[in-house]
This record gives C-alpha cells, sequence and structure tokens, in this order.
C-alpha cells in the first residue's frame, strides 16, 4: 500500500509541474528582481525601508544579497509584499520524476551488468545484443521496485 502511495504522490508532483517545465525563466537582472521592481516602480530604497520599517542600508543590503543570490526566502518574501509583489519559488526538474528516477536505475543497472558481461566474455559466455537489451529492462524495472532512496546512494 505504501509503494502505491508514493507512486501516486510521484505522480501528482510530476503533473504539478509539468507545466513549468515548459517555461523558460527569464534571467535576473543584474540588481536583481527587486531593485528592479522598486526602481520600475519610482520607489526609492528610503520608501522602500520606510514600508518594511527598516533603515535605507538594510534595504540597499538585501538588495544585493538578493542580486548575489545570498538572501533568505523570508526576507525575499518579505520584500515582495512590501512592493506589492509575491514571491514565486518553485524547483523544476528538467525531466519528470519518473524519467529522472528510470535514468538513475538504468545507470546502476548497466553497472552491475558491465561487471556481470565483462566475467562472461572473459569465459566466452557473452549474450547477444538482444539477450543484453531485455536483461537490463528486466534489472532496470527490478531495482525500481526497490527502495527509491536506494537509487541515490
Amino acid at each position: 500500500m505504501k509503494r502505491q502511495f508514493n507512486k501516486l504522490q510521484l505522480e501528482q508532483v510530476d503533473i504539478a509541474l509539468r507545466p513549468l517545465r515548459r517555461i523558460a525563466a527569464p534571467p535576473p537582472p543584474n540588481s536583481g528582481w527587486i531593485r528592479a521592481i522598486r526602481e520600475g516602480l519610482g520607489m526609492t530604497q528610503a520608501q522602500l525601508a520606510k514600508r518594511l520599517r527598516i533603515t535605507r542600508q538594510a534595504v540597499d543590503d538585501l538588495e544585493r544579497g538578493e542580486a548575489s543570490g545570498k538572501i533568505t526566502l523570508e526576507r525575499l518574501r518579505r520584500l515582495a509584499e512590501a512592493l506589492q509583489s509575491r514571491l514565486v519559488y518553485v524547483v523544476v526538474p528538467d525531466k519528470s520524476l519518473a524519467e529522472l528516477r528510470r535514468s538513475r536505475a538504468t545507470k546502476i543497472a548497466e553497472t552491475h551488468l558491465k561487471n556481470v558481461s565483462h566475467s562472461m566474455k572473459l569465459e566466452a559466455q557473452g549474450v547477444k545484443q538482444r539477450e543484453a537489451k531485455r536483461q537490463l529492462d528486466r534489472l532496470v524495472d527490478e531495482v525500481l521496485s526497490e527502495n527509491p532512496r536506494k537509487l541515490w546512494d
């Protein structure tokens, strides 16, 4: 039952991420999004600082931190709210989670089969390509049926 729940959970995450994979995120401005939006609104650092109840220097530090990627999500969320904006945060895998897991399982299976087939060839007992593919597919399915945490050891 737990394995079925995990599969369902995997499918739901993949479905939620599917439309996001098609979106190409624009590169952030060199000065960062917060400064670009603030300046686009015609707002000064002092005005933003007043809205956040912090100093102008603190706003400058936060903007620099955002531009360099060294800001917390909580601070970024607060800045966005003060700019009447919202923070959108998402990690989007390049492929579906199922594809990433299958790819990893295939690597594991290929490594395992390479070791076995090397010994078999030394003993002049190599298998044909079609049989090797069948064995690889079977081993991939076997690896995927085990605990998914084992994929990443």
